[in-house]
């Protein structure tokens, strides 16, 4: 390899050149990037859903999610499907596997598309659909609500459209939807007396508003200079017209309103509502296009509100109510705190182990390697988030690392006489290759987090690039800049090795040494005994796959039981608003979504269907008291809300699950699967640290059933058909027409009054029309009975699948979990032919991903060996050098276990990496052992020398790894893998230097003199 070090001394100008550059591209770049709260992911999700008015869930099941499930099963990659079918509707969840790259996920939903046209010639007449939601991973990082006092839904809809409209208009606004809008609908309401006493048919009524309004070409005259359109008036211009439709009612001319009440009013029952502090609301969310930069968009969004609401009538404000730019403002300036809070602690240990002038050097090495990291970070499209800056600062403690053993390596040469250009030269000759090893080695140990598959590891991805540009540029630096820096600043003088290398604390290092190398046996026998006993009480370390983030929001979500409608929903919604307004003192805001989930205003929360029964609260919480808030709200759940199943959740800071214990349940018939369901949930039970368990579905919705007399049918020509869109017509409103008003269409519905179709105990009076026979109470052609069916049926890969969830009061979810799923094992030993009990939520994907991680080992494992090989040329020490990597499992376990920090997913990944950076300073000894021995020392005198060489720099790059991660311990997402790094890394450093010396003494002189 040709001296960098030497190319660099001779070509100062150039170099100094660059370094400018390097510094000015820098700070260029760091500006230019993206900000974001969380990496950019792919959800490898599309919805598919279908309706069929008037089916059953067990219809729509058999007839069109059955059918359509089938189909989709050939999607190629398909790694599973799941559907949700209620009556009339079914919504499919089609889940890719990791096989496909990011950029074919969107061509496949196309091929979704395709499989799902071929198919629907075969679905039954009436089925709408299917249709298709491939946007399941859009974020709506800023939402607003509008409210207004003594406005109506219209109004604030029309004010909510015109700011959609000015929002737009702002750089990196990419979609803005409205949430929580009302339609209309003028409502024909007849009473059923009026449809007896006259006799008139609801479909003659229908036909006739039909008919009047229908938009229909007159024609066109064609004159010798313009065409002339023909205009008929007649179509309904306002609600009056509607009133005085002309009705022929047997060769009676009636007006419309005279036999019926006719309004113009919101749709009832009502759509999913939006609530901003108890009052409705029209929602404005606001999506970010790919690669923006959050923080300006923010900044934009606020002067654009502001603008806004001094043009708003009074009585009408614009509030926010998720403000992700505030929060990712917030977190970069954490981690921008933590970064040089790290560099200071990172300089003070260069500064106190190397002195005022080579302290200097490494410190004017470090902004340059972070310079030259922003700029590759802008080229390759990285943006700023807590994964890239957390990176930034595992990164730091290993950047200094090189710079340190090159410019320590120059200062001892400079002290044994040498010129500074030829100390500068001796270091890299000496240094630069192992360094060279060792820097790509630390990156190797990256490697399963850039190549391994699943969302979890997308998610840490742009954890490899920024750690391995950060180090392999440091490397780059210490060999051409450090040494520049040195040859200006670095001054010593000169002493002997006697007096460099003879100190006390030097003495005591070799006497120990010494005593380990004549105690081999001893030595490695209590070192594989230690990592036994470290395998052994492995199990006392926490399991958790991403831990809750620190947002203040929290989620809370109320359930009632099946087949409730959205009325019921909105009371129960508004009585618990009533108590969130009692405690303003604990919070900022609140918004609630009645009969639909919350907008996904954060990556990491995954929104479900609209159902009735199902209400969304977002609490903003106070600073510093949102756990307190929680335990009040969960009391009050508790106590005040029988009826309601509650589920509170925070905001993750990894991919999501409802609850941090699910265990799937999956069978071929229904009951049998609810009945092993309930065996499960008692299970589940047994702990006392499991709360609020329960089945994701097994509650039946009440129905009344109407066995039609079909003989009495046929013999007064009326078919079942004709009976049902009666009954459909009178008591849910059957569209007729359209009215026209502005850029609004709004149908026009035909139905009983409200007196009549509300009242359970007056359906068997309902009137039913059989022609020339006028009308009949539905009692005389139908048996009416009270009953109950399933009102919603959830499927995995095609078999009826009830997941048994439920909270814990402690500890993590996966060891809850884990707990659980142990607790079913003679439940699953005994389970009939085609019926299973999985994990599901966070330990399933936990174990997916750590799988996923574990396969990525034998491709790192391979690439360190090779380095290995290159660097050492001998594969006895390459092996020795691989078996030191375990040894970091010691202080991992320990390290985890005294501060209490869970082992998730990014500390596994701190894990694999940790096996690198312990392999890199193994590689420095032993190089040094060899370079000894090829220099003709005794090899009991070229370990013990090569030891103690070895040891101040060493031990320097292992402090500052070590200490540099103290920032990031606090950090609730980066803490348990700073923890796992730091206590590896500490105690694996110190076996290094006395246990590895012992380990190659076994191996290459077991006869070693001592």
């Amino acid at each position: 390899m040709r001296n960098l070090t030497e190319l660099s001394l001779n070509n100062r100008p150039l170099v100094w050149y660059f370094i400018v550059i390097a510094f000015v591209g820098g700070i260029f770049s760091y500006f230019s990037l993206g900000r974001m709260e969380d990496p950019k992911f792919v959800i490898r999700e599309m919805i598919v859903s279908a309706y069929w008015s008037g089916a059953t869930a067990d219809e729509m099941q058999e007839q069109v999610t059955d059918k359509l499930e089938k189909k989709l099963q050939d999607i190629p990659n398909l790694d599973n499907l799941r559907s949700e079918t209620r009556p009339g509707s079914t919504m499919i969840y089609i889940e890719l596997d990791d096989e496909p790259a990011t950029d074919q996920i969107r061509p496949m939903w196309r091929d979704v598309r395709n499989f799902c046209t071929d198919i629907k010639d075969d679905l039954p007449e009436g089925v709408m659909g299917p249709f298709f939601n491939d946007n399941y991973d859009e974020v709506f990082g800023s939402v607003y609500a509008l409210t207004g006092d003594g406005f109506s839904y219209e109004e604030l809809r029309r004010y909510a459209e015109e700011i959609r409209r000015l929002m737009f208009g702002i750089d990196d606004v990419k979609k803005i939807e409205l949430v929580g809008e009302q339609s209309e609908i003028v409502y024909v309401e007849i009473e059923q007396t009026k449809l007896a006493e006259l006799g008139i048919s609801p479909q003659v009524i229908s036909d006739t508003l039909a008919a009047q309004n229908a938009m229909t070409p007159a024609g066109m005259v064609e004159t010798s200079s313009d065409n002339v359109y023909l205009r008929v008036t007649g179509i309904f211009d306002d609600v009056e017209a509607i009133r005085n439709l002309p009705l022929n009612a047997e060769g009676r001319i009636i007006r419309l309103g005279d036999i019926a009440t006719i309004e113009r009013r919101f749709v009832d029952p009502p759509e999913p509502k939006m609530f901003f502090d108890g009052k409705p609301a029209i929602g404005i969310a606001v999506a970010m296009n790919d690669g923006g930069n959050i923080l300006k968009l923010g900044e934009d969004l606020d002067r654009m509100k502001a603008r806004i609401q001094s043009e708003l009538p009074l009585g009408m404000e614009l509030h926010q109510v998720s403000d992700q730019p505030k929060v990712v403002e917030k977190s970069i300036g954490e981690f921008v705190e933590t970064l040089i809070l790290a560099i200071v602690i990172v300089l003070a240990v260069s500064f106190a182990s190397l002195g005022l002038r080579t302290g200097i050097v490494v410190a004017g090495c470090i902004p340059l390697v972070l310079a030259g990291t922003f700029c590759f970070m802008y080229a390759l499209g990285i943006d700023l988030h807590k994964v890239s800056l957390g990176s930034l600062i595992i990164a730091l403690g290993l950047l200094v690392d090189d710079a340190i053993i090159a410019v320590e390596m120059m200062s001892v040469q400079l002290e044994r006489g040498l010129s500074r250009f030829d100390a500068a030269c001796h270091a890299f000759n000496v240094t630069a290759k192992p360094m060279l090893t060792g820097t790509l080695i630390t990156c190797a140990g990256f490697i399963p987090v850039a190549f391994a598959k699943g969302i979890a590891s997308e998610f840490c991805r742009d954890m490899f690039w920024v750690v391995s540009i950060a180090l392999i540029l440091s490397w780059i630096v210490s060999v051409m800049v450090a040494p520049l820096f040195g040859y200006y600043i670095i001054k010593t003088e000169k002493k002997s090795d006697t007096e460099l290398y003879n100190s006390r604390f030097y003495k005591i290092f070799r006497r120990v040494l010494e005593t380990f190398l004549r105690n081999k046996i001893l030595v490695l026998s209590g070192t594989i005994g230690t990592f036994a006993a470290t395998i052994f009480v492995a199990d006392l370390v926490q399991q958790e796959f991403f831990p809750p983030s620190i947002r203040p929001e929290i989620l809370i979500e109320l359930r009632l039981p099946e087949g409730s409608s959205m009325a019921a929903t909105q009371t129960e919604a508004e009585r618990f608003a009533k108590f969130l307004d009692s405690k303003r003192d604990h919070l900022k805001n609140y918004a609630y979504y009645v009969g639909q989930d919350t907008p996904r205003f954060v990556l990491t929360i995954s929104p479900g269907d609209d159902v009735d029964n199902m209400a969304k609260f977002v609490v903003t919480a106070n600073e510093d008291i949102r756990d307190e808030l929680i335990e009040i709200i969960d009391t009050e759940l508790d106590d005040n809300f029988p009826l309601v199943r509650a589920n509170i959740q925070l905001i993750q800071t990894g991919p999501p699950a409802d609850y941090p214990i699910m265990l799937r349940v999956s069978g071929t018939d229904i009951d049998k699967v609810q009945s092993l369901a309930e065996e499960v949930a008692d299970r589940v039970a047994q702990d006392p640290n499991a709360t609020n368990i329960h089945l994701d579905w097994n509650e039946k919705s009440k129905i009344v059933r109407i066995d039609l007399d079909q003989d009495k049918l046929r013999a007064l020509g009326v078919t079942s058909q004709e009976v049902k869109s009666m009954l459909y017509t009178e008591i849910t409103g059957a569209k007729a027409s359209e009215f026209y008003t502005g850029d609004r269409t709004i149908d026009i519905d035909l139905r009983l009054a409200a007196a009549d179709r509300n009242n359970l105990a007056a359906l068997k009076s309902l009137p039913i029309y059989l022609g020339a026979a006028g009308y009949v109470p539905l009692e005389q052609i139908a048996k009416l009975s009270y009953d109950a069916e399933y009102g919603l049926i959830r499927r995995r890969n095609l078999k009826p699948t009830v997941t048994v969830q439920a909270n814990i009061l402690s500890g993590t979810a996966n060891d809850a979990a884990i707990k659980a799923f142990d607790a079913t094992e003679d439940l699953r030993k005994d389970l009939p032919l085609g019926y299973s009990i999985e994990p599901d939520g966070d330990l399933e994907e936990s174990d997916k991903s750590t799988g996923d991680l574990l396969s990525m080992l034998p491709l790192v494992v391979f690439v360190i060996m090779t380095l290995l090989m290159f660097q050492l040329n001998d594969a006895k020490a390459m092996i020795l050098t691989l078996l030191t990597a375990p040894l970091g499992l010691i202080g991992v376990v320990f390290a985890l276990i005294i501060l209490s920090k869970p082992l998730g997913f990014v500390a596994e990944l701190g894990v694999i990496a940790l096996s690198g950076m312990i392999i890199r300073n193994s590689v420095i000894l032993i190089d040094q052992i060899q370079q000894h021995l090829r220099a003709g020392e005794e090899p009991f005198d070229a370990i013990i020398d090569s030891a103690v060489l070895r040891f101040r720099p060493i031990m320097l790059t292992a402090a500052a790894a070590i200490l540099g991660m103290l920032p990031l311990m606090v950090s609730v997402f980066w803490g348990p893998m700073a923890v796992a790094i730091a206590g590896g890394l500490l105690v694996a450093t110190v076996l290094t230097l006395l246990v590895l010396p012992v380990m190659y003494a076994s191996v290459y002189f077991s006869d070693i003199e001592v």
